[in-house]
This record gives structure tokens, sequence and C-alpha cells, in this order.
């Protein structure tokens, strides 16, 4: 097949018609590198999509897959469940802050959000506050793209052609993305604690007692690494206690060591009262996600007759057992291999890769926490996101290096166990193109 002609494959956040005209097709992974079909070698700098910190075909995760699904390949998830998925239930709660011990498994972090959006309103409907419907999420937050995800998150271009669709009852902060007042800060940055006032002003015109749910990004990672001003999750948390609104930490990307720490909400020290994730659940091996929540939560919904289903919801693979035994093989290997420990003593190296670009004349502000970094460049005249693919091109063809734009967004996800080295390397090159480009 040429892809360039013929290519049924419609590719997700993709420009088809560009890609098509000279396909960018990769075959196989080992460690911190793809492989192209023709054999080409390329250094990957955003470690899969936010999902590989481990690496690509661990041995130990690869193992793990191999001998389950020869085990057991599926298993009927309603009314009976599996060995794995309940082994994997109980490793994912030990790591999650104090009073969480439940989750809920999806297949991805569009199904971990809206998961815990219905969760969310089904608690308050189970305590008697049914008319506590109304949502909060934030603008430039990302939460997938099934429709409750898309209608609290604030990305213009997923929402705009499904807006007369999107759920009513949603509001959403001010994001905190301030470029005048807090360029190339190094981790969070110093000014916009006040945004947090929001939600307090949002309680104020819906009164709280309407308000079911808060939902952020602990940092936005696809609008582009924004960390949170210091004190504004814990005002977050602050005003939800005072008006009884659930927080929801969208954790798809932070969870499982991106910030050094299981959970964005350890690494600040804010425990929200459901937690979603994702990607580093497996490595990205197997589609999987999970929904943590509190214990209250929980409780809330096991009451009535026993022989009744609580919540009414659920996937065909939820708790998939071979998904599980991948999940089961990350997580032993977090532990046995030291990554979360590994990922912090990363941090400093990579803060001062990416802030040696701030001298670039295409660069007009870089952000970054734990292993979470931005390169933003100035857009062309009449052209924004241009500059940026042409980056990434040139970086594939002309570099062997895998790097991903989001429009003139270079984000940067470096494997948790990365070898400065290499790290060193591939922002060398990231200059060298970018030195080209026009």
């Amino acid at each position: 097949m040429n892809a360039a002609v013929d290519n049924p494959y419609w590719m997700p956040f993709t420009a088809n018609r560009d890609f098509n005209k000279k396909p960018r097709i990769i075959s196989a992974a080992e460690g911190h590198w793809y492989t192209t079909s023709d054999g080409t070698r390329l250094y990957d700098t955003f470690s899969g999509l936010w999902t590989s910190g481990l690496g690509h075909c661990h041995p130990k995760i690869v193992a793990a897959v191999q001998e389950q699904v020869a085990k057991l390949d599926y298993c009927i998830t309603f009314q009976v469940t599996n060995d794995k998925a309940l082994a994997l239930a109980e490793r994912v709660t030990s790591m999650a802050p104090d009073g969480i011990s439940h989750c809920f498994f999806t297949n991805s972090g569009s199904e971990s959000v809206d998961t815990a959006l219905k969760i969310a309103l089904g608690y308050h409907r189970a305590r008697g506050e049914g008319n506590r419907s109304r949502l909060i999420g934030r603008e430039k937050g990302y939460h997938g793209v099934n429709f409750g995800g898309m209608s609290v998150g604030g990305m213009v271009p997923n929402r705009k052609v499904f807006s007369a669709a999107l759920l009513p009852g949603v509001d959403h902060l001010r994001h905190t993305l301030d470029i005048e007042r807090n360029a190339f800060s190094r981790g969070l940055p110093e000014h916009g604690i006040e945004l947090a006032e929001d939600l307090e002003r949002l309680c104020q015109l819906h009164d709280g007692s309407n308000i079911a749910a808060v939902i952020v990004e602990p940092v936005p990672g696809s609008a582009g690494i924004i960390p949170p001003p210091p004190g504004y999750l814990e005002r977050l948390r602050e005003i939800c206690d005072a008006h009884g609104i659930l927080l929801i930490f969208d954790e798809v990307i932070a969870a499982f060591g991106r910030l050094g720490a299981p959970f964005g909400a350890t690494r600040f020290g804010v425990t929200p009262d459901i937690i979603t994730t994702a990607k580093g659940l497996t490595n990205g091996v197997i589609p999987m996600g999970a929904v943590l929540v509190r214990d209250k939560i929980f409780d809330a919904f096991m009451n009535g007759p026993e022989h009744m289903i609580e919540l009414f919801h659920g996937y065909t693979y939820s708790g998939h057992p071979v998904a599980a035994a991948a999940g089961l093989a990350v997580m032993d290997v977090y532990d046995e291999e030291g990554t979360f420990e590994q990922a912090r003593a990363l941090e400093q190296h990579f803060e001062d890769l990416l802030h040696s670009f701030a001298d670039h004349e295409h660069v007009i502000d870089v952000r970054n926490i734990g292993l979470m970094g931005a390169i933003e460049l100035a857009p062309r005249a009449g052209a924004p996101g241009q500059r940026g693919l042409e980056v990434h091109k040139r970086c594939f063809w002309d570099e062997n290096l895998v790097v991903r734009n989001g429009m003139d967004l270079l984000q940067f996800s470096p494997f948790l166990n990365s070898d400065p080295d290499e790290m060193q390397q591939s922002f060398e090159t990231v200059r060298r193109v970018l030195d080209k480009v026009a």
C-alpha cells in the first residue's frame, strides 16, 4: 500500500493529508528508541504519548502479558471478575493518598473522566442531593474526547465542532497560563493564585449547593504544561470543602511518576475526592484506565437491597485480565527499579536543558515541572502551528528524533529512567533544527 495515495487509516489528532504526503511509520521499539519500517532508529523524547515512562518493550512487562494471554485472555466483567483485576486494584489504591481505597477500571483516560463525572453525580444523588448537577472545568483543560470530558474541557479546537451537543450546566474557571507575568518560570510560577477565586465566584453565581464537582489537571499537559501557582490547588480544595463540592484531579498524565511521585496529589500535598488515571498505569502496553475514589464516595453507593447493582456503569473491557497483568508488572518495576526516585533525580537536568532555549529568537516561553516540559515558539504571521510542525518533521526526517508538537508548542515527556547524556543530545538536536527554521 502506498500510504500517500491510499491510506484507509483515519489517524487521530493528525493532519492526515499532510501526513500522507510523506508518512512517518514506526514498526518496532525497544527501550528509549523507535525503529521505522525501513530500519532507522529514532530517539523518543515523549515516552510514547506520556505513556511509556519505563521505556518501550520492558522485558518484565512483555513477559507478564505473554504469560497472561496464554492463561486467561478475557473474562466477563459484569457480576464476575478475575484475579489480576483484584490484585491491581489493591496495588494501585495502596499507593493513593489516605482515604482512597477503591478504584473502578476503564480503558482510557477519556473513559476515566466520563466515569468520574458520572460517579460524582451519582454520589450526590445517593446522598439525597440530586440538585447538585452543575460541573466546573477549566479553560485549556484537556479531559479526553468523550462528550463529558469535552464539556468540562477547555480546548477550543476539541469543542467547537461539537458545541451544540456538549453537556448543559457546565462552567469553566479561567486558566492560569500568564506568559506576560510568568514567562520562563522554573517550576511553579509566581503569579496566579487569585484565579482560584473564580470557583468561589461561580459558587456565588449558582449557589454552591447546586455544584456537583470541579475537575482540573494538577498540571495541564496537552495545553502546554501549565504548572499551578503556589497555593492554587490548596485554595480549590478549601472552596470545595466549604461548599460540599467534589474535587476531581485528572491525573491521566501526572500519575505514576511523571511528577516524581505516585500521583500529582502526592507531589502537591492536596488530596482530591476522585483521581482519574490511565497511561502510566500499564506503561502504555495495553489500554487501561482507573478511577480512584474516596471511601465516602464508594460507601454512599453501597445502600439499598444488596442484590441490586449500585452503579449502572461499566465497560466490556473493565479490568481486562491481560491489561491488569501488564499493570501489575508495571507496578513491580516501579518498585524494583525505584522509578519515581529516578524521575526526581532527573528533574534538575531536564529543567536546565529546557531553559537553555530561553535565549532563542523563536522562543517566547519555557515551562516545566517534574518531567513535563514545553518550549513555546512564536507563531509565524498568518500561519499558527506551521513552525512547530516543521520542527517536528525536520527532527523526524533529518535528525532521527521524535518530538511532539501541539501547534507551536514543543512538548517533552522524557522517560522516567532517561539517560542524562541521551537527554542532552536530544535537546542539542532540537536547537540545531530550530536554528534552521525560519
